[in-house]
């Protein structure tokens, strides 16, 4: 019997496409915002975990904020790095969309080799806005060796919880 189920049940297969590159191919303007990321690691407050993340949030208008990571001894009352950003530039900027996210880590005296992606909490408020907006999102992490590019935020969370 547990076959003929398994048989009946409908699969769905889901594939995201990143693009991956290094940073030189960036066009300028992606590389400011790379550039703002990257800045932004090294005034993070990162006393536990001393791995500094920086996030750079490109507006449709042009604009870049920056936020990083500020842990708290009482974790998890931290905040991540795009979190930071985000919630900045919709404070600040509460009528214009969010085009572009970069994010950077340091750790041990360097910028990661490889990029970091945001954690579920993130992309969860990475969805919001992009449903708020109506806007795609792109996302571009960062890493020494090579740079992650994501067309929109549904691309790493594809079974997002949203508003329908």
């Amino acid at each position: 019997m547990h076959s003929l189920l398994f048989q009946m049940m409908k699969h769905i297969n889901i594939t995201a496409k990143i693009d991956v590159c290094d940073y030189a191919e960036l066009s300028p303007q992606d590389k400011s915002a790379v550039d703002a990321a990257k800045e932004a690691t090294q005034t993070a407050y990162a006393p536990y975990s001393r791995f500094q993340v920086g996030a750079a949030v490109r507006l449709v208008n042009g604009t870049i904020v920056a936020g990083n990571n500020q842990e708290n001894v009482a974790c998890p009352s931290g905040l991540c790095a795009e979190r930071t950003a985000l919630f900045y530039a919709n404070a600040h900027y509460p009528h214009a969309a969010v085009d572009t996210i970069a994010v950077a880590a340091y750790a041990n005296g360097d910028y990661t080799d490889k990029p970091i992606t945001p954690c579920g909490a993130c992309r969860q408020v990475i969805v919001e806005a992009q449903s708020r907006y109506k806007h795609p999102i792109r996302m571009i992490l960062y890493g020494k060796k090579e740079v992650y590019l994501v067309a929109q935020i549904t691309d790493l969370m594809p079974l997002a919880f949203a508003e329908f």
